[in-house]
């Protein structure tokens, strides 16, 4: 976002883009800070305290204080940003003027990480204040604002603070760090557990994942983001709401006086203030340790903070995020394994109804969603992710959402989504074929998400990487990612997916077909022009007899979005004994993709009696050239069978319809 504004007469900046009205505090008035309309005030931080700063001399005071503002999922990230000064200035560019500096202006930058790239958002500092004290987050330090002009950033961002009410660890990690976040459920496995019954080989390694294991972290303790959360009042939290988010600061294993050890984890509330009545509160548990040693853990806890063990921690939490750690270079680093990857690739994509939006394998559309090809060159560890772009709120549908609603407030933003991959041993195969098979890997379920992960050791090879989302027709744009710590590739398949009719009662076989619009030579223009029937043409057969629509052709043309030719197509009918050269000029079509459309591609399903038939696709004007693709699914008489999934539950690998023949 660009520095937009405008200067008070002592040459102060004033953020246009994000004024000090409601407009940047109010967006639905649905959350309990729309009662602060009218008594918020507007002060910059020399006019808060005498000598302000971004951070204070002692560390310790930099940590996060909530306020009034319910963004406790997103100073959690904050506070893992003190422990990296990488990371840090990543987001807040150091050398920036500050108060008292000749230099100083009143703007600051920030950088977010967003859909794939750092976006760089720069604000004045002018904080929302009630009497004449920040009202939102601030340090335990009254004269460091660094956490209160990122907060501001961060609103700016998302377009008003009250967007910022509500919200998942995980996404502001990301958006903090660029890395990869996963999160662990710590209550509900054990139900699905005996809800699935017998598990695939494959599904026993999503349990595994999805049961937290703190030794499986524990070579990564010092590096990795860890945060706790809680959607119900445990009797451990006694004033906790029913949905909080806090930061394990650090954890360790203690030898006890007795025989054994005792894990700690030394919790940080961003209220500022404990919230926790267990045994290494009130002291019984320290009296199990050495006393040195137990003078010396308690030294550390600072405002805020508390120790409890691991059995305390499963029990009282329902949930986990864990962020990937970061290295000096800005590699990934592996949370099972340790391991640094260094390789990665990234490629943007999008569902669209009608033409790729195909839905979970429980849907004869499945094999229109979009694929992407990953090579992996040597053996070793690959994660795959699946990023969605966030939906925007519904004013009106939000304002009917409780608060505390975690899972419903997911459901507003995003769609269900899951990935599958394929291993594919030869180079020319048959996708129906291979999707008939159980994916090598996927991430077993759809879920409600901004981004799932699927982690393998996979061996040297192609592998087909399929994204889709639960419902067909479910819209969106999303980000693919690959880390690895050997090296690997990333290509989307550039012919356009099938739109197909949700049928059950047949397959499809589809063709397609690679042409050009070439000026004076195939660009003949639209049906209004003599030079039509100069375009290319692509014949086809229909054999069997229909019953419904049978064929579906999709066109695709190859130019950027902001450089569009409008585009269209026409079928004809082939008789007995002609060639498509031979069609009368002025035969009408049989069917037809009218009228031409500025857009990407074009799709029409039709019902075709059997024959001899050709497609001749157009731009609307003659002699505009272009590349484009066309795609024809035609239906056959082949009993469909479908995987099952259920949302939220691993799928059961059983089979799946064969929809699309390469």
């Amino acid at each position: 976002m660009k520095e937009e504004g405008r200067t008070e007469s002592g040459g102060l900046f004033e953020d246009r883009d994000f004024p000090d009205e409601d407009a940047s505090l109010f967006s639905d008035r649905f959350t309990p800070i729309a009662r602060l309309q009218g008594d918020i005030t507007w002060l910059r931080p020399q006019e808060i305290c005498q000598a302000p700063a971004l951070f204070p001399d002692n560390i310790n005071l930099a940590h996060v204080k909530q306020g009034l503002l319910g963004d406790c999922w997103f100073l959690c990230a904050c506070t893992f940003l003190l422990k990296s000064k990488q990371l840090l200035n990543k987001v807040l560019p150091p050398d920036q003027p500050q108060w008292g500096d000749s230099s100083y202006r009143g703007s600051f930058r920030f950088c977010f990480w967003q859909r794939g790239h750092w976006t760089e958002v720069t604000i004045d500092d002018r904080l929302p204040c009630i009497n004449s004290s920040l009202c939102f987050s601030r340090c335990h330090s009254p004269t460091a604002f660094w956490v209160a002009l990122l907060e501001k950033a961060y609103a700016k961002l998302y377009g008003s603070y009250e967007q910022l009410w509500a919200g998942q660890v995980s996404e502001a990690l990301v958006d903090l760090t660029g890395g990869l976040t996963e999160h662990w459920s710590l209550g509900d496995f054990g139900l699905e557990e005996e809800e699935e019954g017998e598990r695939t080989e494959q599904d026993s390694d999503q349990v595994r994942r999805r049961r937290l294991d703190l030794n499986l972290l524990y070579p990564v303790r010092d590096d990795c983001a860890l945060s706790c959360s809680t959607h119900s009042t445990p009797g451990g939290v006694s004033e906790l709401d029913q949905y909080h988010a806090l930061t394990v600061m650090e954890w360790l294993d203690v030898k006890k006086l007795s025989e054994g050890e005792v894990r700690l984890l030394r919790i940080r509330n961003p209220w500022g203030r404990c919230c926790w009545g267990g045994a290494w509160i009130c002291g019984a548990g320290w009296s199990t340790v050495d006393p040195v040693c137990a003078s010396d853990l308690r030294a550390r806890v600072a405002e805020g903070e508390f120790w409890l063990d691991e059995a305390e921690f499963m029990t009282h939490f329902d949930d986990v995020t864990v962020g990937y750690p970061i290295s000096e270079e800005g590699h990934l680093k592996s949370i099972y394994t340790g391991n640094l990857l260094p390789h990665s690739h990234q490629l943007t994509g999008r569902w669209v109804k009608g033409h790729s939006a195909g839905g979970s394998r429980n849907s004869s559309g499945y094999s229109s969603n979009p694929k992407f090809w990953l090579k992996v060159c040597e053996k070793g560890e690959v994660l795959v992710t699946l990023l969605q772009h966030r939906k925007r709120k519904n004013p009106e549908k939000h304002a009917q959402t409780p608060l505390e609603d975690s899972k419903n407030t997911k459901h507003q933003h995003y769609q269900a989504i899951a990935l599958h991959a394929w291993k594919v041993e030869k180079k020319r195969f048959n996708l129906s074929r291979m999707l008939n098979k159980p994916p090598c890997a996927s991430t077993h379920c759809h879920a409600y998400e901004r981004e799932v992960v699927l982690r393998r050791q996979l061996e040297p090879g192609y592998y087909l990487l399929i994204p889709s989302t639960y419902q067909p027709g479910a819209e969106a744009r999303f980000l693919i990612r690959v880390f690895s710590s050997s090296a690997t590739s990333l290509s989307a398949l550039k012919s356009p997916a099938p739109s197909l009719p949700l049928t059950t009662d047949g397959e499809w076989e589809t063709s397609y077909f690679r042409g050009s619009w070439v000026e004076g030579r195939t660009a003949g223009g639209s049906r209004n022009f003599l030079s039509h029937w100069q375009n290319p043409s692509f014949p086809f057969t229909v054999s069997d007899e229909p019953s419904g629509v049978n064929v579906r052709i999709t066109l695709q043309q190859s130019r950027p979005d902001t450089d569009l030719h409008p585009i269209g197509f026409h079928v004809y009918q082939v008789r007995e004994g002609e060639s498509e050269q031979t069609i009368p000029r002025d035969e009408d079509p049989v069917a037809s993709c009218i009228p031409h459309c500025y857009t990407q591609d074009v799709s029409h399903a039709c019902s075709l009696p059997p024959g001899a038939y050709t497609i001749v696709p157009s731009t609307y004007q003659p002699d505009c050239s272009a590349n484009f693709t066309l795609s024809l699914a035609r239906r056959t008489h082949r009993k469909v069978v479908k995987s099952q999934e259920r949302l939220g539950k691993a799928i059961q690998e059983v089979s799946h319809i064969s929809v699309m023949q390469s």
